[in-house]
């Protein structure tokens, strides 16, 4: 009842803050530079801050019942998958971020999923006419790994069980929850519509009244509910042999069990390359993340097959600029960083990939010498229009040249956009996670798979189909993602994790978060709020990985002043809405207090709950 309770209290508190007029900094602040539209959402023993209110109420009830950060992250985020069905669920792929506080260590988990066996760069041109299918269809997916990030949480860090943490998303899923605002538009979108018509199991879930679901309207899978109910049966029918056994039965079942072999023929029934040793043979990873050192935090990202580390490249190039000095969001600063990522993500196309697969040398990219030399390259009066990917192989030991090729297209169409979901927990421990699940487009492959209830991601649009680049297609490769996620430590400590949706634009978006904290001395949720700008001047993840040169766009909060300068600089700017680009959600550990201050973007449905 409290943790009920509670959630009603903050959603009533967040309503009534979304005008400009509560401050953050006290009752009697005056000081309209420091009102945010919602609050910096305060605690003193564990916060949790999602893209669903439901997903937090469950993470929340969890820690309230004595679970840690990872069983609540968990419950929270297969929660997450139902009431937020369009953007992330069972079929999803992820990118987890984890700070251990027992081992004082960051850990990254890698949970993209990887190609089927039968999935060739050959089999594409010589069946789909040498493309790869858009958002659309088994021939767009990859093997989901969310499942298999729910068992390394548990097995390795929780306290808890299958049974206890998906016990909510299994009432959701069978008894049914009122469809969101954002749920309702997604199912009217033209796009989504237009491919899920497309298939029989996706019209029987999605369309028994001839219409998709209603804002209001309570939704329920009863299919899904069953499959999240076999996970625990199989717990449950193996604990005499220990959690750890227990824990895998589940697992197992899932991709090597019934519902395995019912996905796999499925597949090869409706045309998919899928086939039961495509799940049986998969395993999500715990592996080392990157990091920098930027004025004296520690930014962690993920290392392999994530867009991730492209930040850290930028933030490298950055901090040779006194960026506070020029002012937040002025001509400079806007100018400056844009011209950073351009940089950043032009590596990013040349060296970041599955590292199964390919080398990344990270040495040398993270390296203070190629910076600079990067650096070198930004005109202060001129907005560069090329694609210019860099050496950064010259700054390691081992200075061999990486004949990598690049390939770049101005041409066709391919959006930077994207859907994607998010859930980051931190406990009284203070272990935190960051937790970036997706099905990467609206409904992802749009393909229910046959009673099971959920659909895969459609992740496999993000490979190239071009021999020998980072991210070109090979059977049991994990696609380069846009999947991420931020975690901060600083002095040894732990200070912050953040992420957001938003496909390509992801990096851009968590960077600006970080900068308006370390750089200006905004609060979370303020650093949230300010006024975004955006650029597709880089290959866009999804096939056919079309680049806009000059491309620029800011929120309309930005000053015209401002927008006129980047315009003569030759940035080819559009102007979007005041509160257009963004769905971040951030915790922040204040250093001196140890409160955790939630915070959550506006923009969004997205809500925060701390104690």
């Amino acid at each position: 009842m409290r943790s009920i309770i509670q959630i009603a209290l903050v959603g009533v508190l967040i309503f009534s803050t979304t005008v400009f007029t509560m401050a953050q900094e006290g009752e009697g602040d005056t000081n309209t530079a420091t009102r945010t539209m919602r609050p910096v959402v305060r605690g003193r023993h564990f916060a949790v801050t999602s893209m669903k209110a439901e997903a937090t109420r469950a993470a929340e009830r969890i820690l309230e019942k004595g679970g840690n950060a990872f069983d609540a992250i968990v419950a929270g985020q297969a929660v997450l998958g139902i009431v937020d069905q369009a953007m992330n669920g069972i079929g999803a792929d992820a990118t987890l971020l984890v700070y251990d506080a027992k081992a004082k260590n960051v850990y990254s988990i890698n949970a993209e999923g990887t190609a089927p066996k039968l999935a060739t760069i050959e089999w594409y041109k010589e069946h789909n006419g040498g493309k790869l299918p858009v958002n659309d269809s088994l021939l767009s997916a990859t093997v989901p790994g969310c499942i298999d990030a729910w068992y390394i949480l548990l097995d390795r860090w929780g306290t808890m069980s299958f049974a206890q943490v998906l016990a909510e998303a299994i009432d959701l899923a069978e008894n049914g929850f009122p469809v969101g605002d954002s749920l309702a538009r997604a199912f009217t979108t033209q796009a989504a519509s237009r491919k899920l018509h497309k298939y029989p199991t996706s019209v029987k879930l999605y369309y028994a009244n001839d219409r998709p679901p209603q804002a209001g309207e309570i939704f329920r899978n009863p299919d899904l509910a069953r499959t999240l109910r076999h996970l625990v049966e199989a717990e449950t029918q193996n604990k005499r042999k220990g959690r750890h056994a227990a824990l895998k039965a589940a697992r197992d079942r899932f991709y090597k069990g019934d519902i395995a072999r019912e996905m796999a023929a499925f597949s090869e029934a409706n045309g998919g390359l899928f086939r039961y040793e495509d799940f049986a043979n998969y395993t999500a990873k715990v592996e080392e993340p990157v990091s920098i050192d930027f004025h004296g935090y520690q930014i962690y990202k993920n290392a392999s097959a994530s867009q991730g580390p492209a930040e850290l490249f930028a933030l490298r190039i950055l901090e040779g600029y006194d960026l506070k000095a020029m002012g937040h969001n002025s001509a400079d600063y806007i100018h400056t960083s844009v011209e950073a990522t351009k940089l950043a993500m032009a590596d990013r196309e040349k060296y970041l990939g599955d590292m199964d697969f390919i080398k990344i040398p990270y040495a040398g990219l993270l390296s203070k010498e190629y910076a600079a030399e990067r650096r070198a390259m930004i005109n202060k009066n001129n907005a560069s229009l090329d694609f210019r990917p860099g050496t950064a192989e010259k700054f390691t030991s081992d200075a061999t040249p990486l004949f990598r090729p690049v390939q770049v297209t101005t041409s066709d169409f391919a959006d930077h956009d994207g859907d994607t979901s998010y859930i980051a927990v931190i406990d009284g421990a203070r272990n935190m996670i960051s937790f970036t699940p997706s099905l990467h487009s609206a409904f992802g492959d749009a393909v229910v798979m046959g009673n099971l209830g959920f659909i895969f991601n459609c992740r496999g649009d993000y490979f190239t189909l071009n021999p020998g680049e980072a991210n070109a297609l090979a059977p049991g490769k994990r696609p380069r993602s846009t999947l991420q996620g931020t975690l901060v430590m600083k002095d040894g400590q732990p200070r912050m994790v953040l992420g957001t949706p938003g496909a390509d634009q992801q990096v851009l978006l968590t960077m600006q978060a970080l900068l308006n904290m370390i750089e200006f001395g905004m609060n979370v949720q303020q650093a949230i709020e300010a006024p975004k700008w955006l650029t597709r001047a880089f290959p866009a993840s999804p096939f056919p990985h079309t680049m806009y040169p000059g491309d620029l766009s800011v929120e309309s909060r930005v000053p015209e002043s401002v927008r006129k300068e980047l315009l003569s600089r030759g940035h080819k700017l559009q102007v979007a809405g005041a509160w257009s680009y963004g769905s971040l959600a951030a915790i922040v550990v204040d250093p001196k207090t140890g409160v955790l201050n939630a915070g959550t973007d506006p923009r969004t449905e997205a809500y925060a709950w701390a104690w």
